[in-house]
């Protein structure tokens, strides 16, 4: 069953009443009632009874099928619909999804609010100047005759001053309404989704293994990206890449598979060990390799295990490994056996066994098949094993039980779990090898190995009726503790139990892990790890993966202490709290205390599920975020999906910056929603992390290129881009007001009507959306090579508020340098060779031409990477200028009104007008140009240094 995108196998079956109805006619006469439960969101859970000819059969998950699910190894199916709509577990579910904005789109809001307060103020000013001049025309002295203020609207009236001033500071909204960037929001948004689109195709992040390119699920956040100050990451499937192998075991107190790990060759490395073994579990030698069994030993293989001196309990080890199960098998067009299982782990378990002699090849559902290697005969033989019960794995349980009745009729319970909840239920004659197990186990987990205990029982026929009985009843009853119930009657019957061994499976690191990581911290990027494994297993990866590094010293905080076991065992919660409580606040002080007095070290957290819990309370929670932040690398282990997102969200509020959270499973998608960015790796646990994510890749290691490279690039595109444009629109917009104010704060437009409305459409759009797009201050290979380039993003250095404003007052003195020098170039003498002086509208085409050229040209000067593109839309945008005013100017003077051949009989002409162009642009061009010499030598930023030492 393929549940929201989990691609793990979820096995279904029918009741064993109802089993036998296979077509319609009985389908029509079937008559039976069903209570159950009322919709509800989990997804994992149903209690329900079917009532049929007087009997009650309990219903479980195993016998609901959830919308959108989808069925494999089942022709058809013949079933009753519960839950329709909304009342299904699905749409219970449906949230929704989280609403992220950028930094960037926050600040530009408030810039926004800055920029229609200036819009006030500026029509404000002008209204009440304008007030003041049209006052002092009432009377016989008319200082403006021209207006004639005693026949006149009451635009111009000097009788109604304060009308004529509140009607002009309309006017004025209407007039510098230029100052607002409506257009910014379009380009931006083309931007993105330009922006969108290549990091979508970027090769660098295609996964040639598994064909997935990465993947923008939104354009929103693309800016976002250049600016994560800390990354929370899961472990199995994210570092690892979730595709286990059988390589170790440990039975009957014996150690076996050659070779090692991954992590065993980091650790060794480390400590400088002199590597006697091969330096990795090579594939099988003999024969070719299988998925799944990575495991060396001669002393097992080929049947050599019958050898061996506990050969009895090698048999009972892999017996279990065949029967204590959920998988499927299916039989592919060549005749081999595959397994679907619920996970991983599990199908390495039924491959290991299959590889050693005992293949699982036939399940229903009352028994399973092994063809096992009989050790008296030495040929295989077919088994078949009754199936009476199968008691699943669950997070809470921590383990999973069969109970089967063998051909010889044995009743035996078998049972494989974590070694924390299954050394606690051995019986006392079941410890022979517990404490070799135990050695073996702490040096797999050392190893970086996943591992799980196994163990058996013999039943009574008495005691398990008895059992059953209760265990049937309890199935059936529909109350809330049904859960409780079933699982007090598990722990029941899962005790006394014999110890065989354990396994140890080996979770790889993905391609590329190590180099990612160190260039992530490089880059100064915190990198916290959430994951549910053990301590000695976490630490051991994050020494293998460079999360933790040599002369980084480890501050632990756990619960895996003498005096909290001992407390433990004792059953008082409320002593155990207040206990536990204690001792995590002491060794955060402790923690605390040591990263003090050694400031100029490097520090890694390591923390414990348990002590988590007491850590993130509200009363301490603070000062575990002080402990955290200080320290370069911190790992959370035993940690629950919810404290995953709990955590998450803790990171985001006390830094203040931006976190991304990476996964790749359901268990994941909490802190995914919960992070600023949530990057949703698409591995083999499914797409449900994908579906939840903001951005998706196949492999960790893609994230360098995702956050370094596209990251910086969008950052500093977006953040250049919004700045440039309110640089040209202030420019714009304050020509219009100097203007206003040479012309007595009349209302009166610089410019033709049609000048303005195309200035952001037609003649400033497409150089600035080039630069969101195309710019670059370093390839990809240096943004690569000089992580540290991307503190410019963390630290947030182009946009803020001095920089944002220095932008803003580079537009006012443009402005103020436009109109000055353009009003005392043309005006006061003759401007053609007929000895025309220059008139409104020659002064406006003029100014608004050296606009055009100033703000184009400003463009050519702040970007760093010009391709076709950028010369063709900074220089296309000034001669589509020139070429409008042809086209325009040639139209009509009731349609172009005041640009009527101005350009093509006035200013074209005149060699005035292209020396005053080209004089005004220079010259407003030198205050930056300055400014951007002087900080090159003298005051380099990082980007300034590379291409410093690349020239």
């Amino acid at each position: 069953m393929n549940l929201d995108g989990e691609t793990n196998l979820k096995s279904k079956h029918a009741l064993g009443v109802t089993s036998v109805i296979r077509d319609v006619e009985t389908v029509k006469g079937f008559r039976a009632v069903i209570k159950c439960e009322d919709p509800n969101e989990h997804l994992y859970s149903f209690i329900g009874t079917l009532y049929y000819e007087c009997q009650q059969y309990s219903l479980s998950p195993q016998q609901i099928l959830l919308r959108g699910s989808k069925l494999k190894n089942t022709d058809y199916i013949y079933g009753v619909v519960i839950f329709t709509g909304h009342d299904t577990k699905v749409m219970q579910n449906a949230m929704d999804p989280p609403s992220k904005r950028t930094r960037i789109e926050r600040r530009m809001d408030k810039i926004i609010y800055v920029l229609f307060i200036t819009l006030i103020l500026v029509s404000f000013i002008g209204s009440l100047s304008f007030g003041i001049e049209t006052k002092k025309d009432n009377g016989g002295d008319y200082r403006r005759w021209y207006l004639r203020p005693d026949s006149t609207t009451v635009f111009f009236d000097p009788r109604r001053p304060l009308v004529a001033a509140f009607l002009h500071f309309l006017t004025g909204l209407m007039l510098y309404g230029y100052l607002i960037p409506i257009s910014l929001y379009v380009s931006i948004e083309i931007c993105k989704v330009l922006q969108s689109i290549f990091i979508n195709q970027d090769q660098a992040m295609y996964d040639e293994q598994t064909e997935r390119p990465a993947h923008a699920r939104t354009s929103n956040l693309n800016e976002e990206l250049g600016q994560v100050y800390t990354i929370l990451s899961d472990k199995t499937g994210t570092l690892t890449c979730n595709s286990m192998e059988f390589v170790k075991c440990s039975i009957a107190g014996t150690a076996y598979g050659r070779g090692m790990t991954e992590v065993e060759v980091a650790l060794a490395r480390k400590s400088g060990e002199i590597l006697d073994e091969p330096m990795a579990i090579d594939a099988v030698e003999s024969g070719e390799y299988v998925k799944g069994f990575n495991f060396r030993d001669e002393r097992i293989m080929d049947g050599k295990w019958m050898d061996e001196p506990h050969s009895d309990v090698i048999q009972k080890f892999f017996r279990v490994l065949g029967t204590c199960h959920t998988a499927v098998p299916e039989v592919t067009e060549s005749d081999q056996i595959v397994y679907e299982a619920e996970s991983a782990d599990e199908a390495a378990f039924v491959i290991a066994a299959r590889e050693v002699g005992f293949q699982f090849f036939v399940r229903d559902q009352t028994s399973i098949q092994l063809h096992e290697l009989d050790p008296i005969s030495g040929k295989t033989v077919d088994r078949v094993y009754e199936l009476l019960n199968v008691l699943e794995f669950s997070s809470a349980r921590r383990r999973m039980s069969v109970i089967i009745r063998s051909p010889e009729k044995q009743l035996l319970l078998l049972a494989k779990g974590a070694d924390s909840v299954m050394f606690e239920r051995l019986s006392e004659h079941g410890r022979m090898f517990k404490v070799q197990t135990k050695e073996h186990i702490e040096r797999y987990s050392e190893a970086g190995l996943r591992t799980m205990v196994v163990a058996y029982r013999e039943l009574d026929d008495d005691g398990y009726k008895m059992w059953e009985q209760e265990y049937a009843k309890a199935k059936t009853s529909v109350g809330a503790d049904r859960d409780d119930l079933l699982d007090e009657l598990a722990d029941r019957i899962e005790r006394d139990l014999i110890l065989l061994g354990a396994t140890a499976v080996e979770d790889k690191l993905q391609k590329g892990v190590p180099s990612c990581i160190d260039k992530l911290a490089r880059a100064r990027i915190r990198i916290w790890v959430l994951t549910g494994d053990k301590k000695g297993t976490a630490i051991n990866i994050g020494y293998a993966c460079g999360l933790l590094r040599p002369g980084m010293k480890q501050i632990v905080i756990t619960l895996e202490l003498p005096q909290i076991e001992e407390l433990e065992k004792q059953g008082d919660k409320d002593i155990i709290a207040q206990a536990s409580l204690e001792s995590v606040e002491q060794q955060i002080r402790d923690g605390k205390s040591q990263v003090a007095k050694e400031s100029s070290t490097e520090f890694g957290l390591i923390i414990d599920g348990k002590s988590l819990f007491f850590a993130v309370d509200e009363n301490r929670v603070n000062c575990f975020m002080d402990l955290a932040m200080s320290c370069a690398t911190v790992i959370c282990c035993r940690s629950s999906p919810k404290q995953k997102a709990v955590v998450t969200r803790l990171v985001k509020s006390v830094t203040g910056k931006t976190t991304l959270a990476i996964g790749d499973g359901a268990n994941d998608v909490g802190m995914i929603q919960e992070a600023d960015i949530g990057v949703g790796i698409s591995g083999v646990e499914g797409m449900q992390a994908v579906m939840s994510s903001d951005f998706s890749i196949a492999q960790f290691r893609f994230l360098e290129n995702l956050l370094l490279v596209h990251g910086h690039w969008c950052y500093r595109r977006i953040a250049m881009m919004i700045c440039y444009f309110f640089y040209k629109n202030i420019t714009f917009g304050f020509t219009l007001f100097w203007f206003e104010v040479y012309a007595s704060f009349s209302g009166q437009p610089a410019y033709n009507d049609w000048y303005m409305s195309c200035y952001n459409v037609l003649f400033t759009s497409l150089p600035v959306i080039a630069l969101g797009v195309f710019d670059q201050d370093v390839s990809a290979s240096l943004c690569l090579e000089h992580p540290l380039l991307y503190q410019e993003g963390v630290q947030n250095i182009l946009f803020r508020w001095i920089r944002i404003l220095g932008w803003m007052f580079n537009g006012v003195l443009s402005s103020i340098i436009i109109f000055f020098l353009t009003i005392n170039s043309i005006t006061g003498q003759a401007f053609r060779n007929d000895g025309h002086v220059a008139d409104y509208s020659v002064l406006g085409l003029t100014m608004y031409t050296c606009v055009v050229l100033t703000v184009n040209c400003q463009m050519a000067l702040s970007i760093n990477y010009f391709t076709w593109i950028q010369h063709l839309f900074i220089w296309g945008s000034i001669t589509l200028w020139f070429i409008f005013l042809l086209v325009y100017g040639s139209i009509p003077p009731p349609l172009s009104t005041t640009a009527y051949k101005v350009f093509i009989e006035a200013c074209g002409p005149s060699i005035r007008f292209w020396l005053t162009a080209l004089l005004v642009a220079i010259t407003t061009l030198l205050p930056l140009f300055t400014y951007r010499a002087f900080q090159t030598r003298f005051r380099p930023m990082e980007h300034d240094k590379i291409q410093t030492r690349r020239s």
